[in-house]
């Protein structure tokens, strides 16, 4: 009982669970990158960050490295879920499919790790003097 309809019990379709995870995912992310984003907008508006070393100086502070650490973590997370959904939904091809899928774990995961890296550095003062 509760298991859909017999030809659906018999072709193994049905709930794959894992919708619910995914919207409930973008819904959080896209809550955090606005009020990440939010926060990062008047920090520099309102901070003084008219040169490269008062911008060094603001990210080396962990209150302000440490949201935008969570500002990339976030939008990359967004980034990921969503477009895995649009290639999933619009390509049709397995093989395309699955080489776009794997394109995207690299290049987010990478770009995620890039990001906190560079913000690391720039945050324990092991950024090159550029000027």
């Amino acid at each position: 009982m509760g298991n859909g309809t017999r030809l659906g019990r018999v072709r193994g379709l049905g709930s794959a669970k894992s919708g619910t995870h995914h919207w409930l995912v973008q819904r959080v992310t896209a809550v955090a990158n606005l009020m990440l984003l939010t926060w990062l907008i008047v920090s520099l508006v309102t901070g003084d960050v008219s040169s490269l070393e008062s911008l060094q100086r603001w990210l080396s502070s962990p209150f302000a490295a440490t949201p935008l650490a969570l500002l990339v973590v976030s939008a990359f997370i967004h980034l990921r879920h969503g477009l895995t959904v649009l290639i999933e939904d619009y390509l049709h091809g397995e093989a395309g499919k699955l080489a776009a899928l794997v394109l995207l774990q690299f290049f987010s995961w990478g770009g995620m790790v890039f990001a906190l890296f560079c913000i690391a550095r720039i945050a324990l003062g092991a950024a090159p003097h550029v000027g």
